[in-house]
């Protein structure tokens, strides 16, 4: 149901006392509002149910005070930071199965009460360094079946201290760098499966913490895509075999690196050699005399 609305005589008051405070500016946003957005239901709980109104655009009207909103299962192609933003009190964002294609660190610049968001069922192709930084209270965040994703940036994740519950699976992942994941200190859930996952050199450090910290995983579908000899055994199960694997072949550098490293040592020693030969000389020289 929709907001009951306020008595007559007392809506323009609290009206105008709402506006004051927060400053002409802010007036004219259409974002800012007692009521509720067209095709969308909104309780008393701060409730803004959007859900499957084939919306293609980020619903306007929406109530400043909204706790949790919920837009998916419609067309919606962006979520416009300047109207996000406004919502400084939404905990929880449901985005899930819609169009979105992008998302950055502006996207959420001020939501810092946010701790749970979804972002399932969309096109997106790439996160960017930063891009969750700013959910600072973010507990769960699931980013499954994109079907487009294919490079999740190192410290994408970086600042969220708080996470707990992590899902990627079913995109288009091979290779995953977990330098800022497994620093976080909460972390205690990770999805992965349905990835096409490298299980090459590259990727050794992903399937050793796999293998490490099992109770993490739900292993399900978490497993190899290539090498071909590798097709299809789990991340956990490769761990150990990379780590030896990976650090006993020698690559043309190495190689390099030994004979340069053997030529110095052997002029070196003829060069010491040839020294004490002078020293000796001279030595004896000097004791004859």
């Amino acid at each position: 149901m929709r907001l009951a609305p306020q008595p007559a005589s007392a809506q323009p008051l609290r009206l105008v006392v709402f506006f004051v405070l927060l400053g002409p500016g802010v007036v004219s946003s259409p974002v800012i509002s007692a009521g509720c957005p067209d095709r969308c239901v909104c309780d008393e709980q701060l409730v803004v149910q959007c859900a499957g109104q084939h919306l293609t655009t980020f619903p306007v009207n929406l109530p400043l005070a909204t706790r949790q909103l919920i837009i998916s299962n419609n067309r919606i192609a962006e979520l416009p930071p300047l109207a996000l933003n406004y919502l400084s009190d939404l905990v929880y964002l449901d985005c899930s199965n819609n169009s979105l294609t992008e998302i950055s660190e502006s996207t959420f610049g001020n939501l810092r009460k946010l701790a749970y968001l979804d972002l399932s069922f969309n096109t997106l192709r790439r996160i960017e360094d930063r891009t969750f930084g700013p959910l600072a209270s973010l507990v769960m965040l699931r980013m499954t079946d994109n079907p487009e994703l294919s490079d999740i940036h190192p410290d994408a994740f970086s600042e969220n201290e708080a996470l707990q519950v992590l899902d990627v699976s079913r995109n288009n992942l091979t290779a995953l760098n977990i330098t800022s994941l497994i620093a976080l200190p909460t972390l205690r859930s990770v999805g992965l499966s349905g990835n096409p996952w490298s299980c090459q050199c590259d990727n050794e450090d992903l399937c050793l913490w796999v293998h490490l910290e099992t109770f993490k995983f739900q292993e399900g579908q978490t497993v190899c895509d290539s090498p071909a000899d590798m097709q299809g055994r789990r991340l956990s199960e490769v761990g150990i075999e990379l780590r030896t694997l990976c650090h006993q072949t020698l690559d043309s550098w190495d190689y390099l690196f030994f004979v340069v490293i053997g030529f110095v040592i052997f002029a070196a020693g003829t060069v010491s050699a040839w020294m004490m030969g002078v020293v000796m000389v001279l030595y004896e020289r000097y004791i004859k005399k």
